[in-house]
């Protein structure tokens, strides 16, 4: 995905083959919902282990199920798998001419055709849910990039006249994780920055009534437009730019989302990759620029790559990207490679691997000369969520902003996007309420919270209690039997004073000292997201 200074005014070699055309999109739609060839439709037809293989950039057992020559088979080996298929199958499935014409099919040999582009069923849920306005949806990406990235494309190698280095790339794992994280509620406008295929201005376009999707390569925003037509959304628009030079003056955005090119590399190799600029320096400019083209309570989500300098600590590396925000932030760091790993992933996707040990050893010491001349030691890669304040007033000189950067590499369930949104709610809530208001505010236990309790065998009492999510992030937290006890109790139907009395008075403890030492408790408790505060009513006991 695109979004480099450097390549802001580059013009593509080659234009993509098929032509821009909302008519002849539908009824290729149309002929696909027909046959079925749907996200859910393909892994009818291929079962999940083929269709599991797919991610993994191997079609040899989808090819193995799609040999009887249906609509649906015909379709997926077409246009997903990239096998020519005889004329006759084509014209039983498609308009198969018109898609000549269109530029959407080519001839190969007499009797068969074959596909131009890849194109990708694709379920577009929100949250879990769909809209009322339909699931499915296509996504149009270069050949041999629909299943798997372009991984499997050697460096330098090119599709059709089109240079490997403006490639369009279809969904992968990066453009996935962010689709899941987003916060997802109605809004009125988007910004998706480095659309590329329009994976995420698909995803905003199902809640949103109007999307803005920009790019450095016009070959992106006319396969965002191919993707747009082929999922009958009409309300995005394509603008042609670099970072946030396609936003007006003055224009705002209620959420962006961006899937940069963040990788770090000595070089603006791939457009669709490499930031162009030096170090982690793409992103930085994303976050510290992210506010001023936010509406107030709206959010900036985005993945990002940052350098782990020597003598400095990433957390304050990353929070010097928010300062001067004024946006409450949390930064998850998912991942963090030594500089080793990282350039020989980044190489083997660059298809280096492919070329003589000579070249391949030059540039893996450009990378290596590149790391230690700016003192990198690794590269950390993680999510960044900005929320701008609700009002005026709430970012005015007395309001310190939250910023929360944690390391978090384990498992998460998605999608996160609602936990991600109730985070900042809880954070407000925690900004407004000192110890007397937590102590008077009634709690729920959230859903599928279990208690561990540790210790020796046949011990009388555990050593320590753990909480555990089964949601969300996850997480663990230890508390004390105190605290294991009220959580227990918080159904909503009494405060957390009345609670601390309750038991205060079951240990024989001065429930006094119990309110006085049990707020910050509760703070770590409501923060991760064990518990749910509910409405606050005063607590005559103070």
């Amino acid at each position: 995905m695109t979004t480099s200074n450097s390549a802001s005014t580059s013009t593509s070699t080659a234009a993509p083959r098929p032509a821009y055309d909302p008519e002849l999109a539908g009824r290729l739609r149309a002929a696909f919902l027909a046959a079925d060839f749907t996200a859910d439709g393909c892994l009818d037809l291929l079962g999940a282990a083929a269709y599991s293989a797919l991610a993994r950039s191997e079609t040899v057992p989808a090819l193995r199920a799609t040999g009887g020559g249906s609509p649906r088979e015909t379709l997926l080996r077409l246009f997903l798998l990239q096998r020519p298929v005889p004329y006759a199958a084509a014209a039983a499935a498609l308009p198969v001419e018109d898609c000549l014409a269109g530029g959407w099919l080519v001839r190969s040999g007499e009797e068969e055709v074959g596909a131009t582009v890849d194109v990708r069923p694709y379920a577009a849920e929100i949250a879990g849910r769909t809209d009322a306005g339909g699931a499915d949806a296509w996504i149009v990406s270069d050949l041999g990039c629909a299943v798997g990235g372009a991984g499997g494309i050697g460096a330098g190698a090119e599709q059709g006249d089109v240079p490997r280095s403006e490639l369009v790339l279809g969904v992968g794992g990066a453009s996935t994780t962010l689709a899941n994280i987003t916060v997802r509620r109605p809004v009125r406008r988007v910004l998706d920055l480095g659309t590329g295929s329009g994976v995420q201005a698909l995803h905003a376009a199902r809640h949103s009534a109007e999307v803005v999707a920009t790019d450095v390569n016009p070959r992106a925003l006319h396969f965002t437009a191919l993707t747009m037509a082929l999922s009958g959304l009409t309300q995005v628009e394509t603008r042609r730019g670099s970072l946030f030079e396609p936003a007006g003056d003055g224009e705002t955005f209620d959420l962006i989302v961006s899937n940069p090119p963040f990788v770090i590399s000595p070089s603006g190799r791939f457009t669709y990759r490499d930031g162009g600029m030096d170090g982690d320096e793409l992103c930085r400019s994303l976050v510290a620029g992210a506010g001023q083209y936010l509406e107030p309570g709206g959010y900036c989500q985005l993945l990002a790559n940052w350098q782990h300098v020597r003598g400095e600590d990433w957390r304050e590396r990353v929070s010097g990207w928010i300062a001067g925000t004024g946006c409450d932030a949390w930064v998850v760091q998912r991942e963090v490679q030594d500089v080793t790993q990282y350039a020989e992933l980044w190489l083997r996707d660059g298809g280096d691997h492919r070329e003589s040990r000579e070249s391949y050893d030059r540039r893996y010491g450009e990378w290596l000369d590149a790391f230690e001349a700016a003192k990198v030691e690794g590269v950390g890669f993680g999510w960044i969520t900005l929320r701008k304040p609700v009002t005026a007033g709430d970012a005015g000189p007395g309001r310190t902003p939250v910023l929360h950067l944690e390391e978090w590499p384990h498992t998460v369930e998605q999608p996160l996007g609602p936990h991600i949104e109730g985070w900042f709610a809880r954070q407000d809530f925690l900004r407004g309420h000192d110890d007397a208001a937590l102590l008077a505010t009634r709690y729920r236990l959230t859903e599928e919270v279990v208690q561990e309790q540790v210790g020796a065998p046949g011990a009388e009492h555990p050593e320590h209690v753990i909480l555990r999510q089964n949601r969300g992030m996850r997480r663990a937290t230890k508390v004390d039997t105190v605290g294991a006890g009220f959580v227990g109790v918080c159904d909503g139907e009494l405060t957390a004073g009345e609670i601390l009395d309750a038991i205060a008075a079951l240990i024989e403890e001065d429930p006094v000292l119990l309110r006085d030492r049990t707020p910050e408790q509760i703070r770590m408790l409501v923060e991760q997201g064990f518990l749910e505060p509910l409405t606050a009513e005063p607590d005559p006991r103070g």
